[in-house]
């Protein structure tokens, strides 16, 4: 807010028309992407998305690739299964990251047995709820409170009043809503 003398005049750095170009001398002169920037872009889009290192996003597209659908698709879909994910869509946690440290410190069941691998896929008729315990309990309703907006998945069936969700069928390509052209993950990937 304080600005000097300067930032009266027509001299002034902060008021000028070129300040919408990156900063250099030679800013200007850049270029379009290459193809190969701009997969790996799509690719650190996506592991970012879900909070995967390298390894692991590696071990779910080798295990795409080796489904029979549509080798895109079917790595989105394993991504969207995973059960910190799940978690979060469900909304016993406000985000990704923070589903992934409740089923870390076993807050979360399976089809009544505790589960503590975020990673753990979910598949088509389980039941995730939050452990019998109070304070498990506690922290998923103070979850649901804080993310009262949360948009319904036609593929889970949550019911908030006895904190647990049915996995009524597997995601499909339709409903999971990320930004990301997963052929070029594909195309990116498969060198």
């Amino acid at each position: 807010m304080l600005k000097g003398v300067r930032c009266e005049t027509a001299r002034c750095p902060m008021e000028k028309q070129w300040r919408s170009n990156p900063p250099g001398m030679h800013a200007w002169r850049r270029g379009k992407a290459s193809g190969y920037s701009v997969r790996l872009r799509e690719k650190q889009k996506l592991k970012r998305y879900y909070g995967l290192f390298e390894r692991q996003f590696m071990r779910y597209f080798r295990q795409a690739e080796r489904s029979r659908d549509n080798t895109g698709a079917a790595l989105l879909a394993l991504l969207e299964r995973r059960l910190d994910n799940v978690v979060c869509k469900c909304g016993f946690a406000p985000s990704r990251k923070s589903g992934r440290v409740m089923v870390g410190h076993g807050h979360i069941c399976v089809n009544g047995r505790k589960v503590d691998r975020p990673g753990f896929l979910v598949s088509q008729g389980d039941r995730i709820s939050v452990k019998p315990a109070d304070k498990s309990r506690k922290l998923a309703t103070a979850n649901i409170e804080m993310t009262a907006n949360r948009t319904e998945h036609p593929w889970l069936q949550v019911d908030l009043a006895k904190l647990e969700a049915t996995v009524a069928a597997l995601p499909s390509r339709d409903d999971i809503q990320i930004p990301v052209e997963e052929q070029l993950i594909v195309e990116m990937c498969s060198r």
